[in-house]
């Protein structure tokens, strides 16, 4: 692909982008349904895909920008659900889809159609969690979604990494694919940890927010490159590293965060519609090139057609039966333990434990599940080992190749357009919308914010004398009362669900008396109201970290406080150049 090429890809993937977000319909739908209708256009170049690219360049960035957004909080409260669908049905899917291949069509080959498995298997949340976020689908269903695509990518790759080394003549036992495994996870996870925690300590430690964001985009590349370097899993490497730089970024600048927030979002339409782009502009060629393969286009559209089907049903028929067995050991266990007799303490035991798991793990009602086992839709993972499938094999040519392309492409393109354009309707009648989280989110701001409120006031009368000295005890308490006015009055605001202007908080509606009152000098309130704003900040993430606080309400918390801190730095700028 040459610079004109790619950048005639980005501009036009960005364009219908744009055009889908001003409609509001899911954008990658629409970048995939224009690529293909503009792959068979006569004239129209071949665009050639290196896997290479597509894994260490465009994958790391989007997993790294959705690992900042989750929730870390949720995702250990979900991992069990997360864990089961990121790993056990990407393990599965390709089991039965390699079986099914590998009966349909011998001449593939057993590892053969176990690739084709491995490529199929994982998932892309990009297109669900876009309509979801969309439709209001509820937070724990969010979580699940999210959290499954960051790990699902690892199990797979993991996997195709193994048939790719069979094919090539390598001889795995049971143990050694085990330990590629187990491998891939621990060294993953060291090394993603690893980088977040240095990557983290510079942030903290840099005041420049233009380094602290520059920083943070090197992340993701040189987790991935680590990760497999080092014999890990690189996804898991970027997943680890996002999870904790989120989880840890309260502790940075506020600057940084309000730099790098719309920096990641940038990033993403711009990959994400160039992905969904590729994806469109592939299949006229895979299916050029199935023509004329040993094959041949007729066998080879059949076998897509029963992977496609195989791949649709799998997914919901896992999601209900783990789900409600686990729901059923957990009872089965309970009634067992209960009934034996004379270890009273291990019934305690056992049913402390029910108790935790039950009130930790979210349950989900039918309907949620009905939505979560329609989230199938593929994406970039596939998309780039399908091009990685190798030529060769120990025994010669791999003369299964074009083949598993265009399975790989027919199961991407399908699920896209089946699932994603039908899920917004199933979503809606099935009525799976949280419409009251908005609410709860604005109830439980105003807590939030009454409790740092009500702590800072504390911390003012713990810190009076202190200031009184240093400021001047009559200067300090002018400024005090103008600074409780300005926490009042935000607090009606967000009891009338209204915004508060800058105008709102640089005149607080002191009465005449009060306004008369000696007040800080300018720098002096600043410099207070910066110390403040810091307590407040110090309140809401003791409370998160207590388990108190959902962690998106946190954020949006911090926003607030980032925002009037920008204010309060802007109006000091302002002022000194004046």
């Amino acid at each position: 692909m040459d610079p004109a090429e790619l950048l005639l890809i980005l501009a036009g993937s960005l364009a219908v982008s744009a055009l889908a977000r001003w409609r509001g319909w899911p954008a990658p739908l629409l970048v995939v349904a224009v690529a293909l209708g503009v792959s068979f256009i006569p004239g129209v170049p071949s665009v050639e895909i290196d896997p290479e690219i597509v894994l260490s360049v465009i994958l790391p960035p989007l997993l790294y920008s959705a690992a900042l957004d989750v929730s870390f909080q949720n995702f250990s409260q979900s991992l069990r659900q997360i864990r089961r669908l990121g790993i056990g049905l990407v393990v599965l899917t390709a089991l039965v889809v390699g079986l099914v291949a590998w009966w349909l069509v011998p001449a593939l080959t057993l590892p053969g159609a176990l690739l084709l498995g491995a490529i199929v298997a994982p998932p892309d949340a990009v297109s669900a969690s876009s309509i979801g976020r969309r439709l209001g689908l509820p937070r724990r269903v969010m979580t699940v979604l999210s959290g499954e695509s960051l790990i699902n990518d690892a199990a797979s790759l993991t996997l195709f990494k193994v048939f790719v080394a069979i094919i090539g003549g390598s001889t795995l036992s049971v143990g050694g694919v085990l330990w590629m495994f187990v491998l891939a996870i621990v060294v993953g996870l060291a090394v993603g940890l690893v980088i977040g925690v240095l990557v983290q300590f510079v942030r903290t430690r840099v005041p420049d927010s233009l380094v602290g964001t520059t920083l943070g985009l090197l992340v993701p590349f040189g987790a991935y490159a680590a990760g497999e370097a080092l014999g890990g899993s690189g996804v898991l490497a970027v997943v680890a590293a996002g999870l904790y730089v989120g989880y840890n970024s309260p502790k940075t600048g506020y600057e940084t965060r309000l730099q790098e927030r719309p920096v990641w979002a940038s990033i993403d339409l711009l990959l994400e519609g160039f992905v969904f782009a590729l994806i469109g502009l592939q299949v006229a060629d895979v299916v050029r090139a199935v023509s004329d393969s040993s094959l041949g286009l007729t066998r080879s559209a059949a076998l897509a057609a029963a992977v496609f089907v195989v791949v649709l049903l799998i997914r919901p028929a896992y999601v209900f039966a783990t789900y409600y067995r686990t729901k059923g050991q957990r009872h089965l266990g309970r009634r067992l333990v209960e009934r034996m007799q004379g270890i009273q303490r291990l019934g305690i035991v056992q049913r402390r434990r029910e108790h935790r798991s039950e009130h930790t793990q979210p349950q989900f009602s039918k309907r949620e599940l009905m939505v979560v086992s329609w989230t199938g839709m593929r994406g970039v993972v596939t998309l780039a080992s399908a091009a990685a499938v190798p030529t060769m094999a120990a025994s010669g040519e791999f003369a299964g190749r074009e083949t598993i392309t265009l399975v790989a492409f027919v199961v991407t393109v399908g699920t896209l357009l089946l699932q994603g354009l039908s899920l917004p309707w199933i979503i809606r009648r099935l009525n799976v919308i949280d419409s009251g989280q908005e609410e709860r989110d604005g109830v439980e701001e105003v807590r939030i914010f009454e409790l740092s409120v009500r702590e800072t006031n504390d911390y003012i009368d713990q810190h009076r004398e202190k200031w009184g000295k240093k400021y001047g005890l009559d200067q300090l308490d002018g400024s005090i009362e103008i600074l409780k006015e300005q926490y009042e009055r935000q607090a009606t605001v967000l009891l009338d669900e209204n915004e508060l202007d800058q105008q709102d908080i640089d005149a607080p509606g002191l009465d005449t008396a009060e306004a008369e009152k000696p007040r800080l000098s300018g720098p002096q309130l600043t410099s207070l109201r910066r110390e403040l704003i810091d307590y407040r900040r110090s309140v809401v993430l003791r409370q998160r970290n207590a388990g108190e606080l959902d962690e998106e309400v946190m954020r949006s918390v911090l926003r607030g406080l980032d925002a009037e801190e920008l204010a309060l730095d802007t109006s000091t700028v302002t002022r000194n150049r004046s």
